[in-house]
């Protein structure tokens, strides 16, 4: 859940200035494929947001009530408080028998992240997988993921360590201070972005990651969108409607899953 988080981290601690635009009805990005027998929708999420606009309305809700199913990246563990909490240095998640754990410099990362988000005040709660998923639960749509968790922390524990908060904290005071409000800035604008359903900002994201950590680009996006696009060719073999939910990122610039489609011969269309 933590994906678009880190990749923030990583890539946009110096965020370009956009001018502000006026206020427009959200229309999170929207693609579907779709064959004689089968449709996928594929919708772009937010892991975290601030919950102060309606964005699960038509298209999306259409697309999403026409499925039989839903699939996000991962299913995580929920207790009765809500959420499991993303991880801390201090404080992990209940992972049962799992035998690994992020690495350090994911968690310093992911918790900088989580703070930055705060200040926004973004909450996994109110992320968009979140809320398909309770409306699906509630519903009583099937809901699966494309990853496990352990999958997940799997590929965590293995991020090559070249987060740019490995020394957050280690000297001035006031570096920590700006490229905290630096990467709280470039979440708000991706966050802004995504409500519009523009993919220029995440595309820019990527293209900041990819030349700044390619590893970790490789590992977080461009692998994960080649195993995604095989999933789906898979299940179009299979009559019905699936509603795909996976981050925005993954939707966006030259490896995005839609392009990995694309390659295998399975066009997509973008429905708003």
């Amino acid at each position: 859940m933590v994906n678009s988080l880190i990749a923030a981290a990583l890539a946009a601690a110096s965020p370009q200035a956009t001018p502000a635009a006026a206020p427009a009805p959200p229309e999170p990005a929207l693609f579907v494929v779709r064959d004689a027998d089968t449709t996928i929708y594929i919708f772009g999420t937010f892991h975290a947001l601030d919950g102060q606009t309606k964005w699960f309305n038509d298209p999306v809700k259409g697309a999403f009530e026409s499925s039989g199913e839903l699939v996000l990246e991962t299913l995580v563990p929920e207790g009765p408080a809500g959420p499991a909490p993303v991880f801390t240095a201090t404080a992990q998640p209940p992972l049962g028998t799992l035998s690994m754990t992020p690495s350090a410099s994911f968690l310093a990362t992911t918790r900088m992240a989580i703070s930055a988000g705060r200040t926004q005040g973004m909450q996994v709660g109110n992320g968009a997988d979140m809320v398909l998923r309770h409306a699906a639960e509630a519903e009583g749509k099937p809901v699966e993921g494309l990853e496990t968790l352990e999958s997940q922390l799997k590929m965590f524990s293995r991020m090559p360590a070249t987060l740019p908060s490995d020394n957050a904290g280690a000297g001035d005071p006031a570096d920590t201070t700006n490229s905290m409000h630096s990467l709280s800035s470039a979440m708000a604008e991706m966050q802004s972005a995504w409500k519009r359903g523009d993919q220029s900002v995440f595309v820019r994201m990527l293209d900041q990651l990819h030349r700044a950590a390619p590893d970790t680009y490789r590992v977080m996006f461009t692998e994960r969108n080649a195993r995604w696009a095989d999933w789906i060719a898979g299940r179009m073999q299979t009559p019905g409607t699936v509603f795909v939910a996976v981050g925005a990122g993954h939707l966006a610039g030259k490896d995005s899953l839609l392009v990995r489609l694309a390659e295998m011969g399975i066009e997509s269309a973008r429905l708003n």
